[in-house]
């Protein structure tokens, strides 16, 4: 199946039919980021999560100074172990989401896509897709927490920055103000889009959740690896989902900057 770059603007119908045919015609190119990224965190997940269950309980009679004692032993390194797994997931996802925005990207402008030239792409841009989220981040959560309505307004306006930082090399700054440009008289559209995104994806993961929590059933080590590789195997087929739709989103909105073509002159009698 051969993707082009649109023509014109998109509707949320077409946005969705391009991307799960593109998901569909090219599964194993988007799956396989994905999938090494959710084992390499499910399994830091599964150790640190190991770690905590296997440390030994304070003795009930235990005197404060045993448990002040026992609290600096073990929750530092806990905590250490928690943070380092947030950061490495963090990094880890975002070059997994870039590699998968820049396939998209490369199968639309020139109908193929290499996943070891995807990778190198997003490794040289993670300083600006860390950074952008960060920044994003932060405003978001400030506009969250001050009428809930700004945040959401702002989720909207960032939310081409990967697109344009992985399609365009544009600056972290930069595609914050790209992104609100191609957005922008769409916010309505935009936010209907993501919303329904945000629901295809949320019920998938509760179905998801559904199938893997019996394995909580088993205990130990075993248990909890199967498990871990269980989740990332399937959260694998969903994640690729946003990322693609993302870049198909993006394209649209490329595609109404465009200049319209005037009509063809009238025919000479």
């Amino acid at each position: 199946m051969t993707f082009q770059k649109p023509s014109r603007e998109l509707s949320i119908g077409e946005i969705l039919s391009w991307t799960f045919g593109m998901y569909t015609s090219n599964f194993v190119t988007f799956f396989i980021p994905i999938l090494v990224s959710s084992l390499i965190t499910g399994f830091l997940s599964s150790a640190v999560t190991f770690y905590a269950t296997s440390i030994p309980q304070p003795s009930p009679v235990a005197t404060p100074t045993q448990i002040w004692t026992w609290l600096f032993t073990y929750i530092p390194i806990l905590l250490l172990a928690a943070f380092a797994l947030g950061i490495l997931s963090w990094i880890i996802g975002t070059i997994a989401y870039g590699i998968v925005v820049k396939c998209a990207s490369d199968l639309t402008e020139k109908g193929s896509a290499n996943l070891i030239n995807a990778f190198n792409h997003a490794t040289s841009k993670l300083l600006s897709l860390l950074a952008v989220a960060i920044v994003s981040g932060i405003l978001i959560i400030l506009g969250l927490i001050a009428l809930i309505i700004p945040g959401i307004i702002l989720a909207i306006m960032f939310s081409l920055v990967i697109p344009a930082i992985i399609i365009e090399n544009a600056g972290a700054i930069d595609s914050l103000s790209r992104s609100r440009k191609l957005v922008s008289h769409r916010w309505l559209k935009t936010f209907a889009f993501l919303l329904i995104i945000g629901i295809i994806i949320g019920v998938a993961s509760v179905i998801v959740t559904w199938t893997v929590s019996p394995l909580s059933i088993f205990g130990g080590a075993a248990g909890s690896i199967v498990s871990s590789v269980l989740s990332a195997i399937l959260t694998a087929f969903i994640v690729p989902i946003y990322p693609i739709a993302l870049t198909v989103y993006y394209y649209s909105m490329l595609a109404k900057e465009q200049p319209s073509l005037p009509p063809p002159p009238p025919p000479i009698l």
